[in-house]
């Protein structure tokens, strides 16, 4: 072991018999290793955070929309067998399923709730959409053509108070123009399931009906609002739709999930950077917090800095030194905030329900916020990148006191001793 690890770790801690500043620079150096470590643990398990978010909001939404959606300018798309099969000829798209989608109002006793209402295909939107996974009672399969079944959301559902089995009544904007006056449409609906993707934007305000009813109901004869895409690999979905316009009729525009809920993706990518930014604050504040406990430990061991020198140590040793030092105390916070940081980012999913059992509230409310629990996707890169961006600013924190000491004057540090 080199002189200079030697003495650098060991001014890194107190003597059991030392003077009392001796003991006090230690104590500072404590704190700086905890700062450390406490900033990386913060932006590891934020950062988890926000990539949970991204992934949980990505998977739910696409769990009930579309990779790439065609649809028609009007609202409504002819000879869409046709475009179908020429859509689903391409290599990258696997599944392709009409649809109508339409507004509407469902009533159910004393209750009335606006709905956006989506006409399917069981056997098709199945390919296409994962509302399998989601359904509470019933089966997609259960929406069979004439008989006028309807699929909930939960939270719509539990609004209406209304139970599988139950009639509801739904009303089409659309009216029916009579001698008398312009009635509005409606059709009874029976409730064959119930769905719950999670999501308070479908849970509340999404109902399912078997795309022949609700062409009928709708007046749209054969015709459908648009066809559902599913692609092999969903972040190709950009290029994709560019590859499938020439396909598509004129009067016909393409959209892509990045396009038709951009906001929301764009928003968790923005939060991420700037809570990345200002938690790096808080490991920039620990690390030249180092600054201070280094200045403080040259200038108590300007003695030793003397006779070091007298002995024949370069100004490069005694650097190399208080550098030792410093990163010693960075790398041990470091080392401590990583491994808590992976720790708690990994079981996030029973500390955060255990603290809210604790404290009795909750957190994320359903109601207000589109995710209700704390996801965590722990991502190495970005370990990686705390980790060397924290090492830096360890670094570039030991540099001035590192060359104030190598500047000490022996004459000048033994004139009084």
């Amino acid at each position: 072991m080199s002189y200079e690890l030697l003495i650098g770790l060991r001014y890194t801690r107190a003597k059991k018999r030392g003077a009392g500043r001796n003991r006090f620079i230690s104590f500072i150096s404590m704190l700086s290793m905890a700062g450390i470590a406490l900033g990386v643990a913060a932006l590891i398990v934020v950062l988890s955070v926000m990539n949970g978010f991204q992934k949980e909001l990505r998977t739910r939404i696409l769990g009930v929309a579309a990779h790439i959606q065609v649809s028609g300018a009007d609202g409504e798309l002819e000879d869409w067998s046709g475009l179908s099969r020429n859509l689903i000829l391409h290599p990258k798209v696997r599944a392709a399923a009409p649809y109508v989608q339409a507004q509407g109002l469902l009533s159910w006793g004393d209750e009335v709730r606006g709905v956006m209402v989506r006409g399917v295909l069981p056997e098709e939107e199945d390919k296409v959409a994962d509302f399998a996974r989601y359904m509470k009672a019933g089966k997609l399969g259960d929406l069979h053509e004439g008989e006028f079944g309807i699929i909930l959301g939960a939270d719509l559902a539990r609004s209406l108070r209304a139970l599988p089995g139950d009639k509801v009544t739904l009303i089409a904007p659309q009216g029916m123009v009579t001698p008398a006056a312009v009635l509005p449409r409606l059709k009874q609906f029976r409730v064959v399931g119930i769905f719950e993707a999670n999501m308070y934007e479908f849970d509340s305000g999404l109902a399912l009906v078997h795309m022949g009813d609700a062409q009928r109901l709708y007046r749209m004869e054969d015709r459908v609002s648009g066809i559902r895409l599913k692609l092999a690999d969903l972040f190709e979905a950009p290029s994709v739709a560019r590859e499938l316009l020439p396909l598509i009729p004129e009067t016909s525009y393409v959209t892509d999930w990045t396009r038709s809920h951009a906001n929301f993706f764009r928003a968790v990518q923005i939060e991420k950077n700037m809570m990345f930014l200002i938690l790096l604050l808080i490991v920039a504040v620990a690390a030249f917090n180092i600054v201070s406990t280094l200045v403080m430990a040259v200038t108590d061991k300007q003695a030793d800095i003397a006779i070091l020198r007298t002995m024949g140590a370069g100004s490069r040793s005694i650097m190399g030194i208080f550098i030792i030092q410093g990163l010693v105390i960075g790398v041990v916070g470091l080392a401590a905030g990583v491994a808590g940081g992976v720790a708690l980012a990994l079981n996030i999913d029973v500390v955060v329900p255990f603290i809210e059992r604790v404290l009795g509230i909750h957190f994320l409310s359903k109601d207000v916020y589109y995710i209700s629990d704390l996801p965590s996707e722990l991502n190495w890169n970005d370990v990686a990148v705390i980790s060397g961006v924290s090492f830096l600013l360890t670094l570039l924190a030991t540099l001035y006191p590192s060359w104030r000491a190598s500047r000490v004057n022996p004459a000048e540090a033994l004139r009084y001793e």
